[in-house]
C-alpha cells in the first residue's frame, strides 16, 4: 500500500528507509520537491504534498531535527496514515534517543538504525485496525434525540432559567482583586490584577494563619481609673482606638522597599527585600478555568527546560498574525506563516531564560528572511552575456495590472542596461491604450539624450519598435523579437497592455503573447501599495498563462518588479504576499521617478521594518 518512508535529518542525512513491494522508482525526486517547495519556503503548516502521481504525508520532530516522510499513490485513499506516521515518529525516538541526542552529524553518520521489524508491526497494527473499523450502524427513531423531544420542551423558551444558571456559573478558583488567600501551605498571597491571561500574585513568606475578615473600627470608649494615677497607664502613644499596635503586620506590608530584578522566563518573578518578612512577585499564566495550576507546574516553568506546545505560543501567534496584517501582509498569507511557525516549533525545547513571545518572533523573522531569499539565481546581466553568446536577443515580458508603473519600470530598466553596455529594443505591444506608444517614444528620446549616439558609433543604444494601435500583440512581439536578432539587439523588452486579472480576453491575449513567444523572463509588475488583492493577481496571471497555455509545461511568472516602495513607509507586507503566493523572487524595487530610482530587494531590511512595532 505504500510506496516508501524515510526518515531524514534537517541535515539531509538519511537515517532509515523503506520501499514497498514493487516499487522500482527512487523516492529521491519526490522528497526532494518536498524540500524545496514546502520545507525550504516555510510552507509547512499542512502536512501532505502531491508530486505527480503521489502523495506525501510529512510530520515535522523539532527536539531532535528529523522529518519523516511516508508516500503513497495519490488515487489511494488510506485513513491510517496519519496515526500511523506519528506512531513511527514515537517509537523512533524512544529506541534511538540517546543516538539523536549526540550532535553531529558525523555521529549520525556512524549511528546504525535497525528500524524494519518495528515498523512492519507498525504497519500491520495500523492496516489491520483500519480494515477493522466499519460502519456506524444507522441508529433507529427510538435512540434519536428527535424522539426524546416532548410538547414542553417545544414549547419551552430559550435563554430562560437554565440559559441564566449556565451563565452564572463561575470557577471557584478565580479570585477578585484584592483579595487575600493561600496558594500552598506557609505561603500567604494577596491577589492583585489580572490582565491579558496573565495573573499578577504577591506572596509573603512566612505568614500568619488565614486572616481573618476585619470589623470596621469604631472608637473605643475611654475607661478612667479613678484610683490609679501611673504614668504608664495614661500613656497612649503606642496604642491606636481598638487597642491593636500602630507598627503592625498591615503598615508593615505597606513599607515594603522593592528592590527587583524581573527575570525573562516563562515564569516571571522577582524576589523582593521586605522588611520582617520575604517576598515573591509573581507572575502566572491563567488556564481557561480561571485557575493557577500546581507548585509543580511553577516550578518547572521557573527553572529548567520547557518544551514548547500548540497551546503555548497561540496567544502570541495570534497577536504576530494581527500584526502582519496590520502592516499589509494578506489575511490568508498571515495565517499560513504562523500556522507554518507553528509547526516548526511544536515540540522544540525552549532555554531556562527564553520567552515563548521572543522565540516565536525570532522563528517568524527567520522564516521571513527565508520567504523573501531567491530560491534560484537572478543574474539578468550574466543571462544576457549568455544569449550574446548564442548570437540572440534576451527577452523580458512586462505584465500586470492597470497603473502600477510598468512603462515607468521598463524605462528604468532600459538605462539600467545601458548603463551596463548593452543595447535595447523596446517592442510596443500596448496597442490598446491611448497614449501608450508615445509614451514609450518620449522615453526612448529621454534615454538616447542621456546616451547620444556619437558615444556608441553612431548607432542609438535603444530603439522602439511599434506598428500603431488595434494590432495583435503577439505578432507584434514576433516581429520585434526577430527585427532584433536580425539587427544584433543584445535585450528586447516587451511593454503590454494593463488588464484586470477577472478580464478573460485580455488574460487569453496574453497568454498567448508568452506561449507564442517563449520569452526568457516573465516580469509580474505589482504595486507595494495592495494588501489582499496582491494574492488574487498574482494567482489568478499565473492560472490563465497556465490554461491558455498550448504546452505541458506553460511558462509562469519568473519574478516581480515591486514599485511605489517608497510611499508605504514600513507598511512592506505586499513584498511577503508576493513572494509567497508565487515562490519567485523580487527581482527590482521601484523607489522613485527618475531613471535611478531602482534597486534590488535587501530581505533583512525589509522583514526588520516589517517586524518593527
Amino acid at each position: 500500500m505504500l510506496d516508501f518512508f524515510t526518515i531524514f535529518s534537517k541535515g539531509g542525512i538519511v537515517l532509515w528507509c523503506f520501499q514497498g513491494a514493487g516499487v522500482t522508482e527512487s523516492f529521491t525526486g519526490p522528497v526532494n520537491a518536498l524540500i524545496r517547495s514546502v520545507i525550504l519556503q516555510e510552507r509547512s503548516g499542512n502536512n501532505s504534498f502531491t508530486h505527480e502521481a503521489l502523495s506525501l504525508k510529512y510530520k515535522l520532530d523539532n527536539e531532535f531535527e528529523l522529518i519523516f516522510v511516508v508516500g503513497f499513490q495519490k488515487i489511494l485513499t488510506l485513513t491510517y496514515v496519519d496515526k500511523f506516521i506519528d506512531d513511527v515518529q514515537l517509537h523512533f525516538r524512544d529506541r534511538y534517543k540517546n543516538e539523536l541526542e549526540q550532535k553531529g552529524a558525523l555521529k549520525l553518520l556512524n549511528n546504525s538504525f535497525e528500524f524494519e521489524n518495528d515498523f512492519k508491526m507498525l504497519l500491520r497494527e495500523a492496516e489491520d485496525s483500519s480494515k477493522a473499523r466499519s460502519p456506524a450502524p444507522m441508529r433507529s427513531f427510538k435512540q434519536s434525540e428527535k424522539s426524546q423531544k416532548t410538547v414542553k420542551s417545544m414549547i419551552e423558551t430559550k435563554g430562560g432559567d437554565k440559559g441564566k444558571e449556565q451563565g452564572g456559573k463561575k470557577n471557584k478558583n478565580t479570585k477578585k482583586e484584592g483579595e487575600v488567600f493561600s496558594l500552598f501551605p506557609g505561603v500567604k498571597c494577596f491577589y492583585l490584577l489580572m490582565f491579558d491571561h496573565n495573573i499578577l500574585i504577591f506572596c509573603f513568606l512566612p505568614c500568619s494563619k488565614s486572616p481573618k475578615p476585619q470589623k470596621p473600627r469604631e472608637k473605643q470608649m475611654r475607661v478612667w481609673d479613678m484610683g490609679g494615677n501611673s504614668t504608664k497607664d495614661l500613656d497612649y502613644s503606642e496604642r491606636n482606638g481598638d487597642g491593636s499596635t500602630n507598627g503592625g503586620e498591615q503598615n508593615q506590608e505597606a513599607q515594603i522597599d522593592l528592590v527587583c530584578t524581573i527575570l525573562s522566563s516563562p515564569l516571571r518573578y522577582a524576589s523582593c527585600a521586605v522588611k520582617k518578612c520575604s517576598a515573591l512577585l509573581v507572575f502566572l499564566s491563567s488556564k481557561k478555568g480561571g485557575g493557577f495550576g500546581g507548585m509543580f507546574g511553577m516550578l518547572k516553568g521557573l527553572v529548567g527546560s520547557k518544551s514548547l506546545s500548540q497551546e503555548d505560543m497561540e496567544p502570541v501567534l495570534e497577536k504576530m498574525r494581527d500584526h502582519l496584517i496590520a502592516k499589509n501582509v494578506a489575511a490568508d498569507i498571515a495565517s499560513q506563516l504562523c500556522d507554518s511557525v507553528a509547526k516548526k516549533l511544536e515540540g522544540k525545547v525552549m532555554g531556562t531564560f527564553t520567552t515563548v513571545a521572543s522565540t516565536v518572533k525570532q522563528a517568524l523573522q527567520d522564516s521571513l528572511v527565508q520567504i523573501l531569499q531567491p530560491k534560484r539565481r537572478v543574474d539578468i546581466l550574466r543571462d544576457v552575456m549568455e544569449a550574446q553568446s548564442q548570437r540572440r536577443p534576451f527577452v523580458i515580458t512586462f505584465c500586470g495590472v492597470n497603473g502600477v508603473g510598468k512603462s515607468t519600470n521598463l524605462a528604468k530598466i532600459s538605462y539600467w542596461l545601458i548603463e551596463n553596455g548593452f543595447t535595447v529594443l523596446i517592442a510596443a505591444c500596448d496597442t490598446f491604450r491611448a497614449g501608450a506608444v508615445e509614451q514609450l517614444r518620449t522615453h526612448q528620446r529621454r534615454l538616447n539624450s542621456l546616451h547620444p549616439p556619437e558615444k556608441h558609433g553612431g548607432r542609438p543604444v535603444v530603439q522602439l519598435y511599434e506598428k500603431g494601435y488595434g494590432k495583435d500583440a503577439a505578432g507584434i512581439a514576433m516581429e520585434a523579437i526577430a527585427y532584433a536578432r536580425n539587427q544584433a539587439f543584445d535585450v528586447v523588452l516587451v511593454d503590454t497592455a494593463g488588464r484586470m486579472q477577472d478580464n478573460a480576453p485580455l488574460m487569453t491575449a496574453l497568454a498567448k503573447l508568452i506561449a507564442v513567444n517563449m520569452p526568457d523572463l516573465v516580469l509580474f509588475v505589482g504595486e507595494a501599495l495592495v494588501g489582499n488583492e496582491a494574492v488574487d493577481q498574482l494567482v489568478k496571471f499565473n492560472q490563465a498563462l497556465a490554461d491558455h497555455s498550448m504546452s505541458d509545461k506553460p511558462r509562469l511568472i519568473d519574478g516581480i518588479v515591486l514599485t511605489k516602495f517608497d510611499t508605504i513607509d514600513d507598511k512592506v507586507g505586499a513584498a511577503i504576499s508576493m513572494t509567497y503566493i508565487t515562490g519567485q523572487p523580487i527581482v527590482f524595487v521601484g523607489t522613485g521617478q527618475t531613471y535611478n530610482d531602482l534597486r534590488s530587494l535587501n530581505a533583512r531590511a525589509v522583514v526588520s521594518a516589517l517586524m518593527k512595532a
